[in-house]
């Protein structure tokens, strides 16, 4: 029977509303209200006065935990699609508590004014209370690092060899202009410029200043526009005043670049241009980045780190700084690829009493390949004779040569170099070296002996263990954030916007963990 009330609609309104009984006992929300209830959420938002006038300030708390939410579901989230969740999501309208969804605009503000500068404590205190209720072991790190493309233009770089490379050319042009000027200064006085390598842009406008006032002029009387026949002082002049502006110009870029880096993007100065694996066929392309690094302790993020270098080397000890800076202890086994390895970061190891469970690059082939391990021509595999000397295969002495520093090491350590006594008619020497002279061999003890400890570390029963998680935990962490969540480019641009998106992708997260967990201890009970 077709009724007749016009007023008649199928989605009817039934009081009471409680939601509590629509949403899920072993939904997410219930695990997430559980941890945040354990945390003062008040002490992470700035105390600001209160207005008389304006419309009333959005409940930060209430903020605070739909934003960690989203970031809990569904990892990397805009804040227009938060937006949408607070209008169509019954468990965020039940935490918003009867008020009104805010708005796209209030929520960024409210993510760049109130979580840039405490998301790390944020961060600190979610983990604070999850590794107190798991027991989560801080001994056992699991490092591993991915380079991430960064927001900003891939076409608009600048590589610092190429800078000094030009800068250098602007030198000598410099000089030859600076000679020009002397030739004409010492028509008018005795006094001439001094030529150099290198110009200083103090230099340059001491050059300048000092020119013009041997002539008798002034930059207002030059002339300028069409129609107009500039002298040959102006022309000289304006000449090294374009070298001034483009010494001026690679100084600064330069400067972005630093010691540690090569190049930098013009769209994200903090972005240096890395190798990344774009295609299922591993084809390399050049393109800006950040190297996200991530130390996991029992499948949980128990540090991140953002660096702008392309090598995982060294971003070890500024992760593992960091992760003393939040815990205040050094991990007793790092666990780490063969990225990682290398006499520095050995002997930060040393230094900070951390096991060395970091392969080095020779690792896979010192453990496989035979051939390779027993090759009596590699030094390492010389016989010592009863005086000390190494012996060849040949049976030649090798003498010492010299002392020097190792290439980029920073504490200070130097290896030994020694030379064969003769290779002269040598029957071993097409398979010993190529060298025209005889052979030069360099030798660092300290660092093999770490290779040794890491060989044993790595092969005896706890360290099958400890690789056999890495794998597992640390690049499935990777797996989880990048295929899962689809979060593989960024989506804020320097520095610090890349680090408060990595923290708050970090809360999401351990959060996101620690609820499976949860569920798969009550299904196990």
């Amino acid at each position: 029977m077709k009724t007749t009330d016009k007023n008649y609609t199928p989605i009817q309104l039934k009081l009471p509303v409680d939601l509590e009984r629509i949403i899920k006992i072993n939904d997410p929300v219930y695990s997430f209200s559980e941890v945040m209830a354990h945390i003062d959420l008040q002490k992470y938002f700035v105390v600001e006065k209160e207005h008389e006038t304006g419309r009333p300030r959005y409940d930060r708390e209430k903020l605070l935990k739909i934003v960690l939410f989203a970031f809990m579901e569904h990892g990397y989230c805009s804040v227009r699609f938060i937006e949408k969740l607070c209008e169509t999501d019954i468990r965020f309208i039940w935490m918003l508590e009867e008020e009104n969804a805010p708005s796209h605009m209030t929520i960024s503000n409210f993510i760049h004014k109130e979580l840039s500068g405490s998301i790390d404590q944020i961060f600190n205190d979610i983990n604070s209370y999850i590794f107190a209720h798991e027991k989560v072991d801080t001994d056992h790190v699991y490092i591993d690092g991915t380079k991430i493309e960064a927001n900003a233009n891939k076409y608009t770089w600048v590589w610092k060899k190429s800078c000094m490379k030009s800068r250098n050319k602007v030198f000598d042009k410099l000089t030859a202009l600076i000679q020009e000027m002397n030739e004409i200064v010492a028509f008018y006085r005795r006094a001439t410029f001094d030529t150099r390598q290198e110009y200083a842009i103090e230099y340059v406008d001491f050059i300048l200043a000092g020119f013009l006032k041997a002539v008798g002029m002034t930059e207002a009387d030059f002339v300028h526009g069409k129609g107009k026949r500039k002298t040959s002082f102006q022309r000289l002049y304006e000449k090294v005043l374009d070298c001034r502006k483009k010494l001026k110009e690679y100084a600064y870029k330069i400067s972005v670049c630093g010691d540690s880096r090569n190049s930098y993007s013009k769209t994200d100065r903090d972005a240096t241009f890395m190798r990344f694996k774009k295609d299922h066929m591993k084809n390399d392309q050049l393109l800006p980045g950040y190297n996200l690094q991530l130390a996991i302790c029992d499948e949980y993020i128990a540090h991140y780190g953002v660096f702008a270098f392309a090598s995982d080397m060294d971003c070890f000890q500024p992760l593992m700084d960091g992760f003393f800076k939040r815990y205040k202890k050094y991990p007793r086994y790092p666990l780490a690829d063969a990225g990682y390895g290398s006499f520095n970061n050995y002997l930060y190891c040393e230094l900070h009493n951390m096991e060395k469970f970091m392969k080095f690059t020779m690792y896979e082939k010192e453990t496989k390949d035979a051939k390779y391990r027993d090759n009596p021509y590699r030094a390492c595999n010389f016989d010592i004779d009863s005086e000390g000397y190494m012996i060849c295969p040949n049976g030649k002495r090798f003498h010492f040569l010299r002392s020097a520093p190792v290439k980029g090491n920073q504490f200070g350590r130097t290896e030994e170099y020694y030379r064969c006594e003769d290779c002269t008619d040598c029957i071993h020497r097409e398979k010993c070296h190529k060298s025209k002279d005889s052979r030069v061999v360099r030798i660092n003890e300290e660092l093999t002996q770490f290779h040794k400890e890491v060989l044993d570390n790595l092969n005896c029963v706890h360290g099958a263990l400890l690789r056999m998680n890495r794998s597992i935990q640390a690049e499935g962490a990777f797996g989880g954030i990048k295929w899962n969540r689809g979060y593989k480019r960024l989506r804020r641009r320097g520095i610090e916007g890349v680090i408060l998106e990595l923290g708050l992708i970090s809360c999401g997260f351990n959060l996101h963990k620690y609820h499976l967990k949860k569920m798969a201890a009550q299904e196990a009970a």
